[in-house]
């Protein structure tokens, strides 16, 4: 099958997942409201693929993508179909525009793809090297395709690029390593490093601290520093749990946070340092009061709401859980009553945790200790920034910001005006 053939192959599958979609009474009921929700009841076909693409990617009925539920119902182009639902979202930089498609550098994985495009590269029009997009390929009979570009980034705009990049890392670790088995050696060549350094170190597997702390005993343990940890324990009094507005990362403060760290939040809690032997390294916010629910939930303020959150945090693994319910085996009954549930410890896994059980996963720490994504745009946050010089004459609001930035000044230091 020539490469023309191919790529017509898989234009006439995703046409027929649009099919789909209008076909399958679920799919269509969900696929109206979805379109409702986001105000796109009346769009033209132009529009509706740029909608579709993504929803037929990231939607998920009762736990199942569109394309697996389509791939239900269609046992034919089985590797397409297949190759579709292991689809990855990245953001790459365009290393060179080619004949029939692109050579691209994934930020995410530090992977290098040629992919080939689906549509005529007369659509690029305007694409060049040295560019940043956020696109989705997929693999198929060893072959790479460009499916979707939903974002184009100037080569100027690198900062936001890596930004993204290690935002993506952070909601997703599995990232770094996907479709890259160098990179997974790599990580686990350095958690089986760190960890005999850390038990060499602290000859235990935990360290049990304050948010005061946590940062600078991990910065030791990171530079080979010594460090008294005498005067470092918890010394909780009241067990309490709270909300800390500084561990609600987003894709625009997730880079300061890291450097303010865990410090940087008034109040005082207590903080797990821990090494898991096959996942990495964790920093466990509440996790001795966690315990302390084990022994008396009623001496600990909020004790459903931070059973909950150990629960739904998806930064918090099943081996957390695993290890808090050997150490207590009153564990599943406190859960349960807490929670209004009744569920056994497997079932509950299954229901909060079944990606640490169906993927192989380790901590975002040690994952993003490993990316090179993160150490370039952490170096460029922690630099100081010089002040931006004093605007002394009108500008106007469409004009080049005084400034250099190469922005509009309505988009630089004319943004709060």
């Amino acid at each position: 099958m020539t490469v023309i053939e191919k790529i017509n192959e898989i234009n006439d599958v995703l046409k027929d997942v649009f099919m789909f979609t209008q076909s399958n009474s679920t799919v269509k009921s969900d696929f109206d409201e979805y379109l409702s929700t986001i105000g796109a009841k009346n769009i033209s076909l132009n529009q509706m693929e740029k909608i579709f693409l993504p929803y037929i990617f990231e939607r998920r009925l009762n736990g199942e993508s569109i394309i697996t539920l389509y791939s239900k119902e269609h046992d034919k182009n089985e590797n397409i179909t297949k190759g579709l639902a292991n689809a990855q979202s990245s953001i790459f930089e365009i290393k060179k525009v080619l004949r029939n498609g692109f050579e691209l550098y994934n930020l995410i994985n530090e992977k290098t793809y040629t992919v080939l495009s689906l549509t005529k590269m007369a659509h690029f029009k305007g694409i060049y090297a040295g560019q940043f997009i956020v696109a989705r390929i997929f693999e198929c009979d060893n072959e790479y395709y460009v499916v979707e570009i939903s974002n184009i980034l100037s080569h100027s705009q690198k900062e936001e690029a890596y930004r993204y990049a290690v935002m993506k890392l952070v909601q997703s670790p599995k990232l770094l390593y996907l479709d890259n088995k160098e990179k997974e050696s790599e990580i686990q060549s350095v958690i089986s490093e760190m960890y005999q350094k850390f038990i060499k170190t602290f000859e235990k597997d935990i360290i049990l601290t304050t948010n005061k702390h946590a940062d600078e005993i991990i910065g030791a343990f990171n530079e080979d520093e010594e460090i008294d940890l005498s005067d470092k324990g918890s010394n909780i009094e009241t067990y309490k749990f709270f909300h800390v507005k500084e561990l609600d990362n987003n894709y625009t403060n997730f880079l300061e946070n890291s450097v303010g760290g865990f410090a940087s939040h008034n109040e005082t809690y207590d903080v797990a340092v821990i090494f898991d032997e096959k996942k990495g390294l964790y920093a466990i916010p509440f996790y001795e009061t966690f315990c302390k629910i084990f022994e008396d939930k009623n001496a600990v303020e909020n004790a459903k709401q931070c059973v909950e959150y150990f629960l739904v945090n998806d930064s918090i693994p099943d081996t957390i859980l695993e290890r808090v319910s050997t150490k207590y085996p009153n564990f599943m009954e406190v859960v349960n009553e807490l929670m209004g549930t009744n569920y056994t410890f497997k079932e509950l896994i299954n229901k909060y945790k079944s990606e640490y059980k169906e993927n192989k996963m380790y901590s975002s720490a040690t994952v993003l200790y490993c990316s090179n994504a993160f150490s370039e745009i952490f170096d460029y946050i922690s630099m100081p920034k010089p002040e931006k010089p004093q605007i002394t004459k009108k500008v106007g609001r469409n004009e080049l910001c005084p400034c250099g930035s190469g922005k509009k000044f309505k988009h630089c230091c004319g943004k709060n005006l």
